[in-house]
């Protein structure tokens, strides 16, 4: 006999492709395949409570809680009985989401037509402070930003609960709504684990919580192949009320969990005990990194006196001021397109961006003096090898221009707004440059977005070491990424 996971999955491969992309996207909605909720499901630890209280919200067509429910059939739980609640909005979903929850014995299924969020929110019992009582939750919340002034975030509000996405919304609530000891297993993306927006959902689950699992898929693409999802996702289990021990952290290439390899880290790699941002990092090896390890790379650049800023240039706020090519009454306006491992090239005629911006009482605001500095592309392309990819402004290439425009897709280290000297600018593009510095970043960073924020917090080596490191550069020429890799090793404070 079928196992109502199954039928689940069967319903979905035939109604995901039916669904407008318009309908999904609306809603933040992608159906999770059975693979990827048999392994959600099997990360609960075993529990002989008498009654188990599920919450599945956002449910879909039901394959998250028939995963759960399937698994208790199995023998995986002690429950007697269940009451599963499952909310779901979309009414092209709910008759087959009460269909199959309604097919097991000793299940009391509750179907909500309606908004989680407001719901739950305007329920007189919430409290984030005495939760209401669900044992388990099991989790694939929408995908959707909210917008500062919209219902779901004023609600979102009243409720103790800041955060900018409909998925950190979904965990915040039902994190705040279990019982003491209940768990929660959510697939979301990524990127709550880094990032100022991020910051007060961090706060809120680590206040309340404790983190046990975290599982990250290798590839970018896999996860959620179906509906074409290419944000980086992980599965993570949170413990209401547990005091935070050592954390396991898996990790497949894909939804198969062919390749399945698991590792138990302490929670000092997890959240590193300084940073007052409380990035979430997600080793996926128990060595340490080089970076860790090594005792020259300690400082914060507020130690260096170096600052990192996004590019102040917003092109389409400008756009009456942008010129294709350079002529009078203009500077060069730089892109990542200018940059590449050969060094700065400007103009480029076929960039497909202007070159120039007009310097005047306008611009002149967001122009920096002409000088070194250490440019960092913001966004990298979905499957690209590097993510932090690194260059050299040298102001040799622009002809003596005495100011520089720099457009908001780079970041830029720099001095109070002037340049760096040459062999700091070089040594910092060198450092940055290493894969152990990619390899780090990929810890805390789910996503192809490279923030200022997040390179003002990674640690680096001393202003001297950097500046040792940028002469040797500028005496060695074009370098290899062995050559650097096998230099980072050799770095003294």
């Amino acid at each position: 006999m079928l196992q109502q996971l199954e039928k689940a999955d069967t319903v979905r491969r035939m109604v995901a492709p039916r669904t407008a992309r318009k309908h999904k996207a609306a809603l933040g909605q992608y159906m999770t395949p059975s693979s990827v909720a048999r392994f959600m499901a099997s990360l609960f630890p075993a529990s002989s409570l008498r009654t188990c209280r599920l919450l599945d919200a956002g449910a879909g067509v039901g394959a998250l809680s028939c995963a759960f429910l399937d698994r208790w059939v199995a023998g995986g739980f002690g429950f007697e009985a269940v009451e599963a609640t499952a909310y779901e909005v979309d009414g092209n979903l709910r008759d087959h989401l009460t269909r199959h929850l309604t097919g097991y014995r000793n299940v009391t299924p509750r179907i909500i037509a309606g908004d989680f969020i407001e719901l739950a929110t305007a329920d007189d019992l919430f409290t984030v402070k005495q939760p209401t009582g669900y044992t388990h939750a099991i989790l694939n919340p929408p995908y959707k930003k909210i917008h500062s002034d919209s219902p779901h975030r004023l609600a979102l509000r009243r409720a103790g609960i800041e955060t900018v996405n409909l998925y950190s919304a979904f965990v915040a609530l039902a994190v705040a709504d279990a019982a003491p000891g209940g768990q929660v297993v959510a697939i979301i993306p990524r990127s709550f684990c880094n990032g100022p927006y991020y910051r007060p959902f961090r706060d809120f689950i680590l206040e309340r919580a404790a983190i046990r699992h975290m599982h990250l898929f290798e590839s970018r693409s896999k996860a959620f192949k179906d509906d074409e999802v290419l944000q980086e996702n992980v599965i993570i289990r949170l413990e209401r009320g547990g005091v935070q021990g050592p954390v396991t952290v898996s990790t497949s290439t894909d939804d198969s969990f062919s390749d399945l390899v698991t590792h138990e880290h302490p929670f000092e790699r997890i959240v590193l005990p300084d940073d007052p941002e409380q990035f979430i990092h997600v080793p996926t090896s128990p060595e340490k990194s080089a970076i860790e390890l090594s005792p020259a790379i300690r400082f914060m650049l507020a130690d260096l006196g170096i600052k990192v800023s996004t590019g102040p240039v917003v092109d389409f706020r400008l756009k009456e001021h942008l010129r294709d090519m350079p002529g009078e009454g203009t500077v060069p306006l730089l892109y990542p397109g200018h940059f590449s491992g050969s060094g700065t090239t400007w103009p480029i005629e076929d960039l497909k961006k202007p070159n120039a911006i007009e310097r005047n009482a306008e611009t002149e605001k967001w122009l920096y003096p002409s000088g070194f500095y250490c440019a960092v592309r913001r966004f990298s392309s979905k499957e690209e090898k590097r993510r932090i990819v690194a260059s050299v402004v040298e102001p040799d290439a622009f002809g003596g221009a005495p100011v520089l425009g720099f457009e908001n897709h780079l970041n830029l280290f720099h001095e109070n707004r002037r340049g760096l000297p040459e062999a700091l600018a070089r040594g910092l593009a060198v450092f940055l440059n290493t894969t152990a510095v990619d390899a780090h970043f990929r810890r805390f960073n789910g996503h192809t977005q490279v923030n200022a924020t997040d390179l003002k917090l990674m640690k680096y080596p001393s202003r001297k070491a950097l500046t040792r490191l940028g002469e040797w550069a500028m005496r060695q020429g074009t370098l290899t990424q062995d050559q650097i890799d096998a230099k980072l090793e050799t770095l003294t404070e």
